[in-house]
This record gives structure tokens, C-alpha cells and sequence, in this order.
């Protein structure tokens, strides 16, 4: 079996590291954050309120004028410092995204590692890349 691409961002939050790491895992928060591909929560899953480890949530939007659906489970959790989702998405054969929250003096460093595995090459490390960058940008202005 071929290695996992990986993708890492790191944002620079000016907020306690337990504030950032609640705001990054509740669901309305990430629906606002992703506005911009009018991505919503939808049944099968939660659609409201903070996720917590074994919970499912299921996201659909607007990508490259596609509509998406795609559900992650989140299969790890160390509240205030890290969580871990997979998903089931048909654009990759593997997606987890590793997300890790550092205390900085009067901030949190929150990095988000993306492993992932797709027939599409190149575009689909582009396209998370560009999702997630855009997303925590828009969280970061919802925090201030």
C-alpha cells in the first residue's frame, strides 16, 4: 500500500486554547466557518452542537459547483488539545484529519494535518488545502 499524501495548516488564534478547540468541534461553527460553499450539517448524524468522540456528522455543499455529501466520524478526542475525524467521501479512498490545538502566550496554535489517498491527484491536496485555509481564516474572525 502506497504512503498517505499529507497536508498540514497552521492558524494563529487569539483565544484560549479550550475556546478555539470548543469552537473548531462545534458543528454550527464549522457550517458558519465553510459558508462559502454553503456547506450545512444533514441527516444521517448530529446537526447541531459540539461533537464529541464517536459521534458522526454529515456535511453537504457546493464544491467546484458540485454538491457534496460526505460524513466524518470523529474516532479520537484529548479535549482541549486534539481530535481525529475520518470520512467517507467518494472523491477519496482515505480522509482523516488530524486536528491539534497548542497554547501560545495569549493565543492557540491550531493545526490541522490532513492524510489522505485519491484518484484525483495533485487537485484534491489543492482543493483541501484551499478549503481548510479559507475555513480556519473565517473561524479565526468569528473568535475576535
Amino acid at each position: 500500500m502506497k504512503p498517505f499524501r499529507r497536508i498540514v495548516v497552521e492558524t494563529l488564534i487569539a483565544a484560549p486554547v479550550e475556546r478555539v478547540f470548543d469552537l473548531s468541534r462545534d458543528i454550527d461553527a464549522h457550517t458558519r466557518s465553510a459558508s462559502f460553499s454553503k456547506e450545512r450539517a444533514v441527516p444521517p448524524g448530529r446537526t447541531s452542537g459540539l461533537l464529541n468522540a464517536g459521534d458522526t456528522v454529515t456535511f453537504e455543499g457546493r464544491h467546484f459547483g458540485i454538491r457534496m455529501r460526505y460524513s466524518v466520524t470523529i474516532t479520537a478526542m484529548e479535549r482541549p488539545f486534539r481530535y481525529v475525524d475520518e470520512a467517507l467521501h467518494p472523491a477519496f479512498r482515505h480522509l482523516e484529519h488530524v486536528h491539534e490545538f497548542e497554547a501560545r502566550e495569549n493565543a492557540t496554535l491550531m493545526r490541522d494535518t490532513l492524510f489522505y489517498d485519491s484518484g484525483f491527484g495533485a487537485i484534491a491536496g489543492w482543493f483541501l488545502r484551499r478549503f481548510v485555509v479559507k475555513k480556519q481564516s473565517q473561524l479565526r474572525r468569528y473568535i475576535a
